[in-house]
């Protein structure tokens, strides 16, 4: 499996340290109303205990999280928000998949496509890129390190792949075994610091610039409406 890139890790590690960080506290807060359209019980709606155990690793205020429960629950009104997703090329080519969140589509395409287009790359239409990657499930440990007991556990547990990066070991899984090995490993003593589904590349892509691709990577972070982005880049 291609593993995860340095901006990836380098953007996990920013958030745990600034969660003001880009109005994360907002794009948190969306990721919950969007989740809690599906039932307001974090018990009985998987997406939303997730969204809300990522919240409140990132220290989101509980009013917070009450409020988008209820805003996604239309329990307290507020603007209509959906999830949409672009697919679309960087410098260089690579591929860019971007999930948004947003109240108005028409702002959220303009001010992605100006992004892209800034720092050399462009929009591409539906299933341009989106072929070059896997939907996975991701586990994050808080441990940058297991033994040899810990990785039987883990792949007893389902998972398909572990790996480690500089600040934690990284598990993958099937989407649709997310969450049966989460709680496996939860029951387990493992301290779980972040989990959700993921767009996973198949390949990895040179890049002629890291700096251009890191630029670019950053640019569209720094959007509100921004919620996650993924590329085949090999940084």
């Amino acid at each position: 499996m291609s593993g995860h890139s340095k901006w990836a890790t380098t953007k996990r590690a920013k958030e745990g340290k600034d969660a003001k960080r880009s109005g994360l506290f907002t794009k948190l807060a969306k990721a919950i109303s969007i989740a809690a359209r599906d039932g307001g019980d974090p018990e009985m709606n998987f997406k939303l205990r997730m969204a809300i155990d990522r919240a409140k690793k990132l220290s989101l205020p509980k009013d917070n999280i009450d409020r988008a429960i209820k805003s996604g629950t239309g329990e307290n009104g507020g603007a209509i928000i959906e999830e949409i997703t672009y697919e679309g090329y960087g410098p260089g080519g690579i591929a860019l998949i971007i999930e948004t969140i947003t109240d108005n589509k028409n702002r959220t395409v303009g001010e992605v496509k100006h992004m892209l287009s800034k720092y050399g790359g462009n929009l591409g239409g539906s299933g341009s890129v989106m072929w070059m990657f896997d939907r996975k499930g991701v586990i994050y440990l808080e441990s940058s390190s297991i033994n040899e007991e810990q990785e039987l556990i883990i792949i007893d547990a389902g998972a398909e792949d572990i790996i480690t990066d500089d600040n934690s070991v990284i598990i993958y899984t099937l989407d649709s075994d997310l969450h049966k090995i989460k709680e496996q490993l939860e029951k387990n003593g493992f301290d779980i610091s972040d989990s959700k589904l993921e767009f996973v590349p198949k390949d990895k892509a040179a890049v002629e610039s890291e700096e251009k691709v890191l630029r670019i990577l950053d640019a569209l972070d720094d959007l509100d409406d921004v919620q996650n982005i993924y590329t085949n880049a090999d940084i």
